[in-house]
C-alpha cells in the first residue's frame, strides 16, 4: 500500500492543476466576452467617435448596457455578423457605454433621450455633429435575442447616413 501512496499523490496534484488551469481558462474567456469596458470615460468615448464619424462620414449609435446583459451580447453578436458587420463598419462608430447596475453614465441616457425603464441594450443614433437623429424611447432592442437579423439590417439601413453627392 506504501508503495501506490507516492503515485496516488501525483494523481491528485495533476487533477488540482488541471481544475486550476480549466478555472483560469474560463475566466480569461469570460473577460474577451465583456463588451462594456466598465472604467470607461464614456464622454470621452462619445466625443473621441463623434471625430471619427465626423472625418469618414459616418453617423455614431450608442448603445447603453452592461456586461451582464445578455440581449447586450445578442445586439453586440449581430452587430459582429457577416450579414451586418459591413454595413456597421462602413457608416457607424459605435460606442458601447456602461450602465453598470444602473447606476452609471446616467446623465448621458438622458441626454440622449434613452430611458433606463424600457431596459437595455438601449441604443442613441447621432450624426457626426452630435445631433440627435434617433433614441430608443419604448424598449425597441431590450429583448434582441427576439429580433431577426432582418430586424437589425432595417434599423442600420435607416439610419445610414445619405451618401455624399460628388
Amino acid at each position: 500500500m506504501k508503495r501506490y501512496r507516492p503515485m496516488s499523490i501525483v494523481v491528485v496534484a495533476i487533477l488540482v492543476a488541471a481544475s486550476a488551469l480549466i478555472c483560469f481558462g474560463q475566466a480569461i474567456k469570460q473577460k474577451e466576452k465583456d463588451i462594456y469596458n466598465e472604467s470607461a470615460d464614456a464622454r470621452a468615448e462619445v466625443k473621441e467617435a463623434l471625430q471619427k464619424a465626423a472625418a469618414e462620414h459616418k453617423r455614431v449609435i450608442l448603445v447603453f448596457g452592461a456586461n451582464w446583459c445578455y440581449d447586450c451580447h445578442v445586439l453586440d453578436k449581430a452587430f459582429h455578423s457577416s450579414e451586418l458587420a459591413p454595413i456597421v463598419a462602413a457608416n457607424y462608430e459605435v460606442v458601447h457605454v456602461d450602465i453598470g447596475k444602473g447606476d452609471k453614465n446616467q446623465t448621458l441616457m438622458t441626454k440622449y433621450e434613452v430611458p433606463m425603464k424600457r431596459g437595455i441594450p438601449g441604443l442613441a443614433v447621432l450624426d457626426s455633429d452630435g445631433k440627435l437623429l434617433y433614441s430608443q424611447k419604448n424598449g425597441e432592442f431590450e429583448n434582441a435575442r427576439a429580433l431577426a437579423p432582418a430586424d437589425f439590417l432595417a434599423f442600420l439601413n435607416q439610419w445610414k447616413p445619405v451618401p455624399q453627392s460628388r
